[in-house]
């Protein structure tokens, strides 16, 4: 009875020992199989994350732009605004481009040359408030790439635009039913 216990015990072990040795490699392979996929995901997020900060960044930009438009200046100095108004768009040479908009884009290292189809234009908001409102509308669209691997977006360059719309303040009301000019 010793014996046949003994040998069990012994047997158990080596059974034991056997599954083990069998299993030593399966951790490296699935380690292999789930570490590109988690790298995969990690650098997507990253990727991704650098996209959002570039549209926010620029939204941020053109809103600075579209604030220092509208505001009207010294009510001495004749409440004139930073550029003429204009119902066609004004370029990058604008005093808000260069002034507002391009500082805030260097401020976090975006190139402000890259900058592409800038428009700034004062025009009738489209509010879908009672009363119009006019105001000042600045777009434009910043090229940036992103790398996402093992995917078709591997060094792709992508196009984030934003548009921005803020109403001008103090505009003069209608005089006797004429219609208000807007710019």
């Amino acid at each position: 009875m010793f014996f046949t216990c003994r040998k069990l015990r012994v047997g158990a072990r080596f059974l034991l020992r056997t599954a083990v040795a069998a299993e030593k490699g399966t951790q490296l392979v699935e380690a292999a199989f789930v570490l590109p996929i988690l790298l995969m995901l990690l650098l997507g997020i990253i990727w991704t994350g650098r996209g959002y900060m570039v549209y926010e960044t620029i939204t941020r930009a053109a809103r600075e732009g579209a604030r220092y438009e509208v505001l009207p200046s010294c009510a001495s100095c004749g409440n004139a605004t930073l550029d003429p108004s204009s119902s066609a768009c004004l370029d990058k040479s604008s005093a808000t481009f260069q002034n507002y908009i391009k500082p805030a884009l260097q401020a976090t290292n975006l190139d402000a040359n890259r900058v592409t189809n800038y428009c700034q234009k004062t025009q009738w908001l489209n509010t879908g408030d009672d009363p119009q409102s006019c105001g000042v509308v600045i777009s434009f669209t910043y090229p940036t790439e992103m790398a996402v691997p093992f995917t078709s977006l591997n060094m792709t360059t992508i196009n984030i635009s934003t548009q921005v719309q803020m109403r001008n303040e103090n505009q003069p009301a209608s005089l006797a039913g004429a219609a208000p000019t807007c710019p």
